[in-house]
């Protein structure tokens, strides 16, 4: 069992695929499987799944990579505290992202960061909330722009907020509401909604803000792209609630009106792994972040 192998075994892991875990290890696949054959007749055990659709590791599959994926992390902070002695010079860095930023503009972050630190590899991932933080808690990434959810809490991670934003009820242009400077949840309990999947943060404070106001909100459809979910309000297919710089940048025309009773606010934290030393990357990452939206 080598480094290469168990770096190729958690791409799978996290691909599913065997040409997409190729690529991202810069590797040709069919070098890659045989890697992991070498490992699965060195170890007696098969580790992988393999169908003609997709990949799906064995129960001694997961287990191999939950400890590799603690090994490199830890090889990896040791590389990247060495290369630390003569500046964040090299080293990977992966960041997790939710789908909706809001005012803390990513792409602005990783284009600084990379002109500071250009022979740092980066990588991001976008998922939910709760996702993310799964990420973390199993090394699959280095820091995560998250909204902190009733049960993601701390438990193992390290928290540091950096914004608060609004959220506003979106409506079509034509919808009966629209027009109003405030509009109170309960008036909505009649309406469809189109909403965040499961495990946004989004998704979770307009199900537990209804049933305080006295209704179960019926979800009529479903998207992680708050592009996508204005662009059908404004087809008149429900309504939404989205962070105020969502609603009110470029996109589809809607009516926006303040939310009341209750007025809601979603957070924008950037997360780590309470118990694992951050890398100089992250390090640095962190600082960055800090230095732009720390106030």
């Amino acid at each position: 069992m080598n480094l290469r192998q168990l770096r190729y075994l958690v791409a799978l892991a996290d691909e599913r695929h065997f040409t997409r875990a190729a690529a991202r290890e810069h590797v040709a696949q069919p070098a890659l499987s045989q890697q992991i054959r070498s490992l699965e007749a060195e170890l007696g055990l098969a580790l992988v799944e393999r169908t003609t659709r997709r990949v799906a590791m064995t129960q001694a599959g997961d287990l191999l990579v939950a400890r590799a994926r603690r090994a490199l992390a830890e090889l990896d902070a040791a590389q990247d505290e060495l290369a630390s002695l003569a500046g964040v010079q090299a080293g990977r860095l992966s960041v997790g992202a939710l789908h909706t930023m809001g005012p803390v503009d990513l792409s602005l972050l990783l284009a600084t960061f990379h002109e500071r630190h250009p022979g740092v590899e980066l990588t991001v991932r976008e998922q939910s909330s709760e996702e993310l933080a799964a990420m973390l808690r199993e090394d699959e990434i280095d820091l995560a722009f998250l909204s902190v959810t009733e049960r993601i809490q701390s438990r193992g991670l390290a928290l540091r907020p950096l914004v608060q934003e609004e959220l506003v009820l979106v409506l079509a242009m034509d919808h009966r509401l629209a027009g109003r400077a405030s509009v109170r949840l309960a008036e909505l309990a009649q309406e469809a909604f189109i909403s965040f999947r499961d495990g946004a943060r989004l998704r979770e404070l307009l199900t537990s803000s209804a049933q305080r106001a006295g209704f179960v909100p019926r979800i009529a459809l479903e998207s992680n792209e708050s592009r996508r979910i204005r662009s059908l309000v404004s087809h008149g297919l429900g309504v939404a609630i989205l962070p105020r710089s969502d609603a009110e940048g470029a996109g589809a025309a809607v009516a926006v009106s303040d939310l009341v009773k209750p007025s809601l606010t979603r957070d924008v934290t950037l997360a780590s792994r309470a118990e694992r030393r951050p890398s100089p990357a992250a390090e640095a990452f962190l600082a960055l972040a800090l230095e732009v939206y720390g106030d």
